[in-house]
């Protein structure tokens, strides 16, 4: 009997107890009488002081009460430059091209180029330094791809920009970087004896990225790796392209040998 009684009583209690959790009190959302212009301030000034979790958080709050509002498409950027700034690279890509493709007539559609083509160049900023501190052929480009491309956008559409002289600058630097890619994977293929895909590689070099320091010592690749393929026409003809257009190339007289990760063969 004692054992049926406790049990009913300690289903009341819980009978009791539950209903009295939705009489605590609601957190109170300060924001919630608001009107976008505060709302929009008060996210900015979170932003510059380096609150970027705030500013993020009051943006996207904006955007979602006022999508109407004169401040909403603003807030889009916004939010993008303070994922950028908090080195959240693909939250900030994916609201920039969420902004391009509602507004694509906007005035600011410069600015989120150029804003893109940073988050991407930033997240890879250092490459052409990085080169040797890690295996290339692990490295993927995707991002230096990605800030070239937003780039060639801004300077093509808006070639007056205030952003795209140096968008421009950026550009150069990144086929630079490509082609430097491109020339350590194929020497990471031509050490371990993959000749056709170090061949491969460097054709590609020429190709894409005969403007930049790297196709010089593509081609000289080239002729190497077809060399150990037996393939003497192709050697020969990368080696006469080589002479044509670098008559003074070291690596027509075996190359920088402390440097080189290949030897003179002919």
């Amino acid at each position: 009997m004692n054992r049926i009684l406790a049990s009913l009583l300690f289903a009341s209690a819980i009978t009791v107890t539950l209903p009295g959790c939705s009489l605590l009190p609601e957190q109170i959302d300060e924001t919630k009488n608001w009107s976008a212009q505060k709302l929009f301030g008060k996210a900015k000034e979170a932003v510059t002081e380096g609150n970027y979790a705030q500013g993020i958080k009051l943006f996207e709050k904006l955007e979602a009460r006022y999508p109407y509002g004169a401040h909403a498409s603003q807030a889009q950027l916004e939010v993008a430059y303070a994922y950028y700034k908090d080195n959240e690279p693909e939250s900030a890509t994916a609201t920039l091209d969420r902004f391009l493709q509602q507004h694509p007539a906007h005035p600011h559609v410069d600015y989120a180029l150029y804003l893109k083509g940073m988050v991407n160049f930033i997240e890879d900023n250092g490459l052409l330094a990085r080169l040797g501190s890690q295996d290339m052929s692990e490295r993927d480009p995707r991002a230096a791809h990605e800030a070239f491309l937003a780039f060639k956008v801004l300077v093509e559409r808006f070639p007056d920009s205030r952003y795209s002289e140096d968008a421009r600058g950026r550009m150069h630097y990144l086929v630079n970087a490509l082609g430097a890619h491109e020339l350590h994977v194929a020497r990471y293929y031509f050490k371990r004896g993959a000749y056709v895909a170090a061949a491969n590689r460097t054709k590609y070099i020429v190709e894409h990225y005969q403007t930049t320091k790297s196709a010089e010592e593509a081609l000289a690749l080239m002729a190497q790796s077809y060399e150990h393929l037996g393939m003497k026409d192709l050697a020969q003809d990368a080696l006469r392209v080589l002479k044509q257009n670098y008559p003074q190339s070291v690596w027509l007289s075996g190359g920088p040998k402390q440097d080189a990760p290949w030897w003179k063969l002919w």
